[in-house]
């Protein structure tokens, strides 16, 4: 299957509605707006979003504009000085980050662009390697804080990167590590924010309350620490929305029901028709026959992706093709289960059916 060997050529066109050169333009403001906020955290990561966005575009319109090889460029160089990570980044630019890589370690003659690149292939190609995957976002976080030490967002991301790692790997001593962080007396408590901070909290209620859960004497002595901290709060807590992302057409429109993707040019009633029709003929104990037809539906859905990251429906399309993948065993269909799972569960880490999967691994 072409399409699962993403991490090593670049994929397969899709059609898009969003106009290259309005992004273009989006992107060139977040320039000027960066530089009146002289560079800070969150201005450069507003800046790294208008750059994604931009390139998807051209990526995937406009592959033979000069503006396509600038935004590659750009995307490998930007993405490097914030130390873009899969696993705490929330555009869903995987498959473009990895593009912007390979075609940057194909072309450049600067020899630290090419490094840059390949730091950036190793994280985008530990996408399906959680523990690979939640050491480089440890990583990456513990050095963006250690350059913007007054940012607040930047020391979120050094307990986003641990709690997501142990999210992902049900590896606990992530988990004791986001505690041992949020504990800190210069730790920014007041600022948690929505997407993981409500259950970041449980967790060290439940852990100072000693109930269960698997906690180290350590979890419980930084999670009463926490809760001493948060009690002392001037006003309460409020779990705040903290995004640096474009609210642009781009993120935000649906995929039109007569837009087709994959190499069968399913829609997405299309995809939901046939997905129906493969797990009735599952039912039936078709099992590896289904195989081939799957694994388009799942190109279908992937593509999708690529050009409607933020369509509500895309985590419930994710899990409903790896659900119906997981019911067969060849070795295509198990290729192409691992493949959905990491996109289902690194960018849509926060979907209730992301956590489906996640609970599941981790047999709760």
């Amino acid at each position: 299957m072409t399409w699962i060997i993403a991490a090593t050529s670049l994929p397969a066109r899709a059609t898009m509605e969003a106009d290259p050169e309005v992004l273009y333009q989006q992107m060139k403001d977040a320039y000027d707006r960066a530089q009146a906020a002289n560079w800070d955290f969150g201005a450069q990561e507003y800046y790294l979003s208008t750059i994604f966005n931009a390139g998807r575009a051209y990526a995937l319109q406009r592959p033979d504009d000069p503006a396509f090889a600038e935004l590659e460029t750009l995307t490998v160089q930007i993405g490097s000085g914030l130390h873009y990570n899969p696993l705490t980044n929330h555009d869903a630019a995987v498959w473009y980050v990895r593009e912007a890589a390979v075609w940057v370690s194909r072309n450049s003659t600067d020899p630290t662009l090419v490094s840059q690149a390949n730091a950036l292939l190793a994280r985008v190609n530990s996408e399906d390697d959680p523990e690979a995957l939640a050491r480089y976002a440890d990583e990456d976080a513990q050095a963006n804080a250690a350059t913007y030490r007054a940012d607040v967002d930047a020391q979120l991301e050094t307990v986003e990167a641990n709690w997501r790692g142990w999210l992902l790997t049900g590896d606990r001593s992530w988990r004791s590590l986001a505690f041992e962080k949020a504990a800190a007396p210069n730790f920014p408590l007041a600022h948690l924010p929505t997407d993981y901070g409500p259950e970041f909290v449980r967790a060290v209620q439940q852990a100072a309350n000693g109930n269960g859960g698997g906690f180290t004497e350590g979890d419980r002595t930084n999670a009463k620490t926490i809760l001493e901290r948060l009690n002392d709060l001037d006003s309460p807590l409020i779990i705040a929305t903290v995004t640096s992302m474009p609210a642009d057409k781009y993120l935000t429109t649906l995929a039109p029901a007569d837009e087709y993707f994959g190499p069968m040019g399913y829609s997405i009633l299309g995809i939901e028709n046939e997905l129906k029709h493969i797990n009735f003929m599952l039912n039936y104990n078709y099992g590896n026959r289904e195989a081939a037809l799957t694994e388009q539906v799942a190109q279908s859905i992937d593509d999708m992706h690529k050009v409607y990251p933020r369509d509500r429906d895309m985590p419930k399309l994710l899990y409903s093709v790896l659900t119906t993948l997981d019911r067969m065993d060849s070795p295509d269909a198990k290729a192409a289960a691992l493949h959905i799972r990491a996109i289902l569960t690194v960018e849509y880490q926060d979907s209730p059916e992301a956590r489906k999967v996640l609970a599941a691994s981790q047999g709760s």
